[in-house]
């Protein structure tokens, strides 16, 4: 069994398997930062309940996973819907006023805010070419809602050039700092954009989205 385990471990790493699986599960946790875990699992304690029920029901509505959705509500506003950003965008989502007004919901309103939000990400993840494989839509939808989709094709277009797969996210999140360089951003229509800064927003709500899955997890079939 020893030996039969040491040559699974070898073609793993030959193949560069192991690698894929390690990236898929545990790529985002290389930031891990214990102050800001401690401070999300107090509030996913004492805030998250006065607003479960509502990424509960627009997750169904949408068909979304609600913890995903919660931890994305998390790493926009830490769940406050009062929060307002220098830039303007405001409410438990962080929606704009254009994209708040055409999803028709009250940004100030927590429980319209999470029904936009909602409604949003499943219309970004919509959008995203069929090709981007199932478990990794979500980093790519994360992407198109915190930088826009035009610069999520404009990364994946210079993901392509440079030689990887547009459709595989360790290769686009390689190349989203690529979009401060001018270098680069100005051979795309999209332009330039904070690249590294959606990096570190991507392994947070991913960090996050584990952790509620970890205390909150799904209860068994047929109950």
């Amino acid at each position: 069994l020893r030996r039969a385990a040491i040559h699974f471990m070898n073609h793993m790493r030959r193949t560069g398997e192991l690698s894929r699986v390690i990236d898929r599960h545990l790529a985002h946790l290389r930031s891990f930062d214990y102050v800001s875990v401690r401070r999300f699992i107090r509030a996913m304690r004492k805030r998250l309940p006065l607003y479960r029920a509502d990424f509960e029901s627009w997750a169904r509505e949408y068909g979304l996973d609600w913890r995903w959705l919660a931890a994305v509500g998390y790493q926009e506003s830490h769940w406050d819907p009062k929060a307002v950003s220098p830039t303007g965008v405001r409410g438990i989502m962080m929606l704009t006023k254009p994209t708040a007004k055409g999803l028709g919901v009250d940004r100030n309103n927590p429980q319209e805010s999470i029904r936009g939000g909602a409604r949003y990400l499943a219309e970004l993840t919509k959008r995203l070419p069929p090709g981007i494989p199932k478990h990794e839509r979500p980093w790519f939808t994360l992407v198109s809602y915190h930088l826009g989709p035009r610069h999520l094709t404009g990364v994946r277009t210079l993901t392509a050039r440079s030689g990887g797969d547009p459709d595989r996210w360790r290769d686009v999140e390689a190349r989203l700092p690529w979009l401060r360089r001018s270098a680069w951003y100005s051979t795309v229509p999209s332009g330039r954009a904070r690249g590294h800064e959606t990096v570190h927003y991507v392994r947070n709500v991913r960090r996050y989205h584990d952790i509620l899955r970890w205390h909150l997890p799904d209860p068994p079939p047929g109950k």
